[in-house]
């Protein structure tokens, strides 16, 4: 009796499908793929951050040298500032001593009021009188922060104690605020000033004004 079996018969697996289910070859992949960011880590990354760690260096390094510059310059402007209003003051007096000889402590006090931040010499009543105190006087009271190198002297004459003083100012204000500084000093009095006319200087491209103060000299 012939025997016909019905069953499919099983199919031996390809090569190919043999291969791709071979955990060898699996293996072999993962190590490839991470073979390969090792390489990127090694040759790519690695170095730009290298570089990028020089640059953070390099820059603070540099904010540390600025910072240290700062430091040695500190106080440079002032100095600079103070030596030029020196420098002005000096000026000031040497056209006061070619116009006329005159006591030198009236020369000291002028420098003196003609210097910024300083204040005439004052009695302890004119002290309070311009002050900002309840026995202040507001047609005496200066103002304290005033720019004495808005204004400029070119000449001062003394006949038996009564002065003139002649210059030039940036504003008519700055001609008020050194008028009321002579007011207030010991060693001025019946202090009048009288503002001219206002200059133009081509030269600089500005304009002055051309200013008279005159009063007595307490010696």
């Amino acid at each position: 009796m012939i025997k016909i079996n019905l069953l499919p018969a099983r199919r031996p697996k390809s090569r190919a499908a043999a291969s791709d289910s071979d955990p060898r070859s699996l293996v072999l992949g993962i190590a490839g793929i991470a073979a390969a960011a090792v390489l990127v880590v090694v040759l790519v990354d690695r170095p730009r951050r290298a570089h990028l760690a020089e640059l953070t260096d390099a820059n603070a390094q540099l904010q540390r040298d600025i910072a240290t510059k700062n430091r040695q310059l500190d106080g440079y402007a002032e100095l600079k500032k103070a030596d030029e209003e020196a420098g002005e003051r000096y000026r000031s007096i040497q056209r006061l001593l070619g116009a006329k000889v005159v006591p030198a402590h009236v020369l000291h006090e002028l420098g003196e009021i003609l210097t910024t931040s300083q204040y005439p010499t004052m009695t302890e009543l004119m002290a309070k009188r311009t002050g900002n105190g309840p026995d202040s006087d507001p047609n005496k009271r200066f103002q304290p922060d005033w720019d004495p190198t808005h204004v400029w002297l070119s000449g001062f004459t003394d006949a038996s104690g009564v002065f003139k003083l002649e210059g030039g100012a940036q504003t008519e204000s700055d001609i008020t605020q050194l008028a009321k500084r002579l007011a207030a000093s010991v060693y001025f009095a019946d202090v009048t000033p009288a503002a001219g006319e206002r200059i133009a200087d081509n030269q600089a491209g500005t304009s002055y004004v051309r200013f008279t103060i005159t009063g007595k000299v307490v010696y």
